[in-house]
């Protein structure tokens, strides 16, 4: 019988490992800031965050979507941003084109002059998300790009990205959330909302 509560343990301590060396990485801040600054550059142009990721990282699409267009930290109006997480568009497009083009479909569909994409992959290589990235810099988008592992096949291919530290999905989502929540906040910042 295994010792659940060791195992959990361990798993906190990893959470804390990986939270640490992304903590330590003054770089990672500096591109939050950076980043920050550029989509309320484009928000205030009239353009708005557009996001997409598979699974878990979908979920987190929706999550940083909704503290842009409802609340983070305190009131202010809302940020124009939309996470590709619509049932219909996605089986629709995954039956009609195939499930590598849900993403790209629904950029060329709503992208606008200013937009921005952020991307979410924990290995980098969904082919969907490689074609919501070629879709994205077709429409003249900011890239923002969250993946884990080595990065993958868009390793190189945002205008901004984070390659977090974690060698499992989970540990890298939850480096991701941590980064997207403290993007939010910068994007407030920068706006003057805070």
């Amino acid at each position: 019988m295994p010792d659940h509560a060791s195992i959990i343990q361990a798993e906190f301590a990893e959470a804390a490992r990986v939270a640490s060396l992304l903590a330590a990485d003054a770089e990672s801040a500096n591109r939050v800031a950076k980043v920050a600054k550029a989509i309320a550059e484009r928000v205030k142009a009239g353009g708005k965050v557009l996001a997409v990721g598979n699974g878990g990282s979908c979920a987190d699409a929706v999550h940083f979507c909704e503290e842009l267009t409802g609340r983070y930290r305190g009131d202010r109006p809302s940020i124009g941003a939309a996470a590709c997480s619509d049932a219909g568009h996605i089986t629709c497009t995954g039956n009609d084109y195939g499930f590598d083009k849900v993403f790209s479909r629904w950029i060329e569909g709503l992208a606008r002059p200013n937009d921005v994409l952020i991307a979410l992959s924990t290995s980098g290589n969904s082919a969907n998300i490689i074609e919501s990235v070629r879709a994205a810099r077709e429409n003249g988008l900011l890239v923002v790009l969250l993946l884990g592992k080595d990065g993958g096949q868009l390793a190189d291919a945002g205008d901004h990205s984070w390659i977090v530290p974690g060698d499992t999905a989970d540990r890298i989502q939850e480096l991701h959330m941590l980064i997207l929540h403290s993007l939010v906040g910068a994007i407030e910042r920068s706006m003057g909302y805070v």
